[in-house]
């Protein structure tokens, strides 16, 4: 019997480092310390889903795994190498695959390919001492350098709930374009009906995207 598709092309999964922080494969291994970082002062969670507690956690660890045995998501702890502490996950979500035959019928899973074609950056949460100190803005430049320049997809999506002004101006810091609010879109983290705001970078964009990001890492001078 000939393997799945999924597991014969699906991306190589990889450790992503840089100055300061490490994206390391998502594992139960670091479920504990995931915890603790969740644990930090949870009023910044406003507008996001993250895990309460050690069996919570280990659920969506399982679930980010399954995801990316299917090819599907590429997920990462979010190490900070200043106190070599993970203190938060993010991943590479929603990924399409535009090689070969159009999948039959239509809404169907297609192949999974060796190579994404476009994708999302989502599921970011990071401890409330990790947050505004650069952690986030690396893991994006990290991300948004494998899936353009490795991957070379036409298009990175993220996304934020309309009344999130933190990651709404995090997104447009890095020049992102807003696509639009889907209104009525899904459930809210406080259980309400949320409105999410649409971004993109596109394959284009990008080089205009890393300059800005390096600049606020104070890796190269602004222009």
């Amino acid at each position: 019997m000939p393997l799945s598709p999924h597991h014969v092309l699906m991306p190589a999964f990889v450790t992503l480092s840089g100055r300061s922080v490490r994206l390391e494969p998502l594992s139960l291994a670091v479920v504990d310390d995931l915890v603790i970082a969740a644990s930090e002062d949870r009023s910044t969670y406003a507008f996001t889903r993250v895990p309460t507690g050690r069996d919570d956690m280990v659920s969506y660890v399982e679930a980010a795994m399954a995801e990316q045995a299917e090819g599907r998501s590429m997920p990462f702890a979010i190490r900070w190498l200043l106190t070599d502490r993970v203190v938060g996950a993010t991943r590479l979500m929603h990924l399409e695959y535009w090689q070969g035959p159009m999948p039959w019928p239509p809404g169907a899973k297609g192949v999974v390919g060796e190579v994404p074609s476009v994708a999302d950056i989502g599921y970011t949460w990071l401890g409330a001492s990790a947050q505004g100190t650069g952690v986030n803005r690396e893991s994006k430049l990290l991300m948004l350098s494998l899936a353009f320049e490795t991957w070379q997809v036409h298009r990175i999506t993220l996304k934020a709930d309309v009344r999130n002004e933190r990651s709404r101006a995090a997104i447009e810091a890095l020049g992102a374009h807003l696509d639009g609010v889907r209104r009525a879109d899904s459930r809210g983290s406080d259980d309400t009906v949320r409105d999410t705001a649409y971004y993109s970078i596109l394959r284009s964009e990008w080089p205009m995207v890393r300059e800005r990001l390096l600049a606020r890492l104070g890796l190269v001078e602004a222009a």
